[in-house]
């Protein structure tokens, strides 16, 4: 399987160059085009109960698209996310990561696709009481709104409430005003997140809840 990631950080696509025989896992909305004969089913997203838990949980959808390649030679499938932004591959061998709700796009077999529990603290931050889980091995393809930015944490570090995009099992969440309480109150940061641990964070540049606040003041 061949795949690149192309476009701008503003409008990053993946194209998947599927094998004969190969499947890639993909949410119901992100085929932006394919081969014609490539073959396509929707599946439960995890199954019955773990869909509706996805779906009433994290907001995914109840169902993915399951794209495999049934053909002799190789067949392309372009992917793409609903906002525009940037996309990452996430190559996992073994390992768990965990995804905000919406970041996952999808995925290879051999990767398990779950939810856990992320804490009072996330859900006040903006960033989900609950998060996707992927685990197992094999390709994961997520993004946000925004560029992404990767960070190796061993400590202590501060992120913008509604940026945290995705981030390893060492890493832990709290909470905190950015300054003092005058200065939390009439700087514009208010809260923020302080990651604490060792470990990897990928954080979007941009989030929607900012977009929405600086138009809304601008309508009608």
């Amino acid at each position: 399987m061949n795949t690149e990631i192309k476009g701008s950080e503003a409008f990053a696509y993946v194209e998947v160059d599927l094998e004969p025989g190969e499947k890639v896992i993909a949410e119901s909305d992100a085929m932006s085009s394919m081969a014609a004969d490539l073959d396509m089913q929707a599946k439960f997203n995890g199954g019955f109960f773990m869909a509706i838990l996805r779906r009433l949980l994290v907001g995914e959808t109840l169902f993915v698209n399951h794209f495999v390649n049934n053909e002799k030679s190789a067949r392309r499938l372009t992917l793409v996310q609903p906002t525009p932004g940037g996309i990452r591959c996430l190559d996992l061998d073994n390992e768990t990561f965990f995804l905000q709700p919406g970041a996952f796009l999808a995925c290879t077999e051999g990767v398990k696709i779950g939810i856990s529990f992320a804490g009072l603290i996330s859900w006040i931050a903006r960033e989900g009481l609950f998060r996707i889980r992927v685990s197992g091995n094999g390709k994961v393809w997520y993004g946000a709104y925004g560029a992404l930015l990767e960070k190796e944490i061993d400590g202590e570090y501060i992120v913008d409430t509604s940026h945290l995009v995705g981030y390893t099992p060492g890493i832990n969440l709290k909470l905190q005003l950015a300054g003092g309480i005058f200065s939390s109150l009439f700087g514009g940061e208010g809260l923020v997140t302080r990651v604490v641990g060792k470990g990897r964070i990928v954080i979007q540049t941009r989030s929607l809840s900012g977009l929405a606040s600086w138009i809304n003041p601008k309508l009608p």
